[in-house]
């Protein structure tokens, strides 16, 4: 039997999974990621934990495998996380900054403020935001003695890719898609935006050299020596992959600790004329890269948490869903999740969370519900912005992620789209289209065959009249419109 190895190192946990050829899972282990918060606008992460959880994760679900067995690793990771660490010795300079924060803003304010910058960014296919990593890597310029000092010599900027792939192989790379999320990438050209480095101050040699997403990035130094890793994803374009979405047109979405929509819209770019982002879908080595519209929110499952440590309404995040059945409906309360602003398509850093239509006789079941309703509805906004720009209208919706096990979340997300949605057979859909990737590469199959290794398992349709939804969407976007403009 021959394996592909999987490594997905998220927000909140690592995970390695072992999955045979056919792809079912041979064996699996997870470790949860501490959450560093210094100040209301600021999350962290240990860099030396992320490694330390990579390792152990993997050392765990390969110990009773020949090494020989193993033919190819995938890499899938957190994106616009970003790190810097010392090229003469490995040691970072200071904790990853996470992509959720926003201690930037000022920066990204002076970015915007510079004209001469705006058709640089343009290139990029992204807006100027603290969500990428550009504003992080001039913070920590800024900030840290240590990289202002050695920064022409002894400094590499990377997002947690780079870090692990330095780590692992000894290479200092990252992938297309990864790249594509640094507000540094030029999506036309696919090279390093030389011109914005260059005005900005920033060593082009100090980030790492850019592959195709599906590509030989070395070999494992050290627990399975040898075996290469043949495909990085980030791991939003790594779910689209292990949804099958290789067409244009194919649409998925992801909920995990946020929310992100994407669609495939093949060899060309879209620019959004809605408040999406431009991204790189992925890309095979020898090949044109394939390209996709994306639509981000940073909090989703990250509000069932927020319900969970910091109200403590519920005891385990799955609790959500029996608390909300508890009522029939919201009770008109809405919650709009604006902890580090609006993302797409809004794009308001001043945004804030907010609970809007409290009464007497709202109780925690119509928080609960509001919450898991909240997902639903900026999913909602996400397609709708979709189907605008590409002219379009969605049949259905493939989705993936931890809160689709949330079967209130997805009748209600099927309700309000008025769509069906299709989950596969095996949830974990990141890992699973990461290391098919990289078997396929290994092995010199065509990326059509990642089809042979998902299955749908359940559907949801939508059950609810026009006037309820759009009496619905109606408050959501009256609480959208008063959560702006709060700082």
């Amino acid at each position: 039997m021959k394996y592909f190895l999987s490594i997905d190192q998220g927000t909140t946990s690592t995970r390695s999974i072992l999955f045979n050829s056919n792809g079912t899972v041979a064996n699996s282990h997870q470790i949860d990621i501490t959450q560093y918060f210094p100040d209301n606008n600021s999350v962290e992460h240990d860099p030396k934990e992320i490694i330390d959880s990579v390792t152990s994760c993997t050392k765990n679900v390969v110990k009773d495998i020949n090494n020989n067995e193993i033919v190819s690793i995938g890499i899938t990771n957190q994106r616009e996380t970003t790190l810097a660490w010392s090229k003469s010795t490995g040691k970072p300079f200071y904790n990853a900054i996470v992509w959720q924060d926003t201690r930037t803003q000022n920066i990204c304010d002076e970015l915007n403020a510079d004209k001469d910058l705006s058709d640089l960014f343009m290139k990029t296919g992204l807006p100027v935001s603290t969500y990428f990593s550009l504003s992080k890597i001039l913070w920590l310029i800024r900030n840290v003695p240590d990289i202002k000092k050695s920064l022409e010599e002894d400094v590499c900027f990377g997002t947690i890719d780079s870090w692990l792939i330095y780590n692992l192989t000894g290479n200092f790379y990252t992938d297309v898609t990864n790249a594509s999320r640094t507000l540094l990438y030029d999506l036309y050209d696919m090279e390093w935006c030389s011109d914005l480095l260059e005005k900005l101050d920033i060593p082009i040699n100090s980030l790492p050299q850019v592959k195709p997403s599906f590509s030989n990035f070395g070999e494992m130094k050290e627990i399975i020596p040898g075996v290469p890793v043949t495909a990085i994803l980030g791991d939003q374009q790594a779910a689209l992959f292990g949804q099958n979405c290789i067409n244009k047109g194919d649409v998925k979405n992801t909920y995990g600790t946020g929310c992100f929509a994407l669609t495939n819209t093949g060899k060309e770019t879209v620019k959004s004329n809605n408040g999406l982002l431009t991204t790189i879908a992925y890309q095979k080595e020898g090949e044109d890269p394939m390209f996709a519209l994306e639509g981000s929110v940073p909090i989703a499952g990250a509000a069932v948490q927020w319900l969970r440590d910091n109200l403590n309404i519920i005891d385990k995040s799955e609790d959500i869903e029996s608390l909300a059945m508890l009522e029939k409906d919201n009770g008109d309360v809405y919650f709009v999740p604006a902890f580090s602003g609006l993302f797409s398509p809004h794009w308001d850093e001043t945004a804030r969370g907010s609970l809007f239509g409290l009464t007497r006789f709202s109780n925690k079941s119509h928080m609960a519900r509001a919450v898991i309703e909240s997902v639903a509805f900026q999913t909602y906004e996400l397609l709708e912005c979709m189907e605008k720009d590409l002219d379009t209208d969605f049949e259905s919706l493939k989705v993936d992620g931890g809160m689709v096990a949330n079967n209130l979340l997805m009748q209600f997300q099927s309700d309000i789209l008025d769509k069906s949605i299709h989950s596969q057979e095996i949830n974990e859909i990141t890992a699973l289209g990461v290391g098919v990737a990289s078997y396929l590469y290994v092995m010199d199959l065509p990326l059509s065959s990642m089809g042979n290794y998902i299955t749908s398992s359940k559907t949801w349709n939508p059950n609810m009249s026009n006037e309820t939804r759009n009496n619905s969407l109606k408050s959501w976007y009256k609480a959208i419109e008063k959560a702006k403009n709060w700082l």
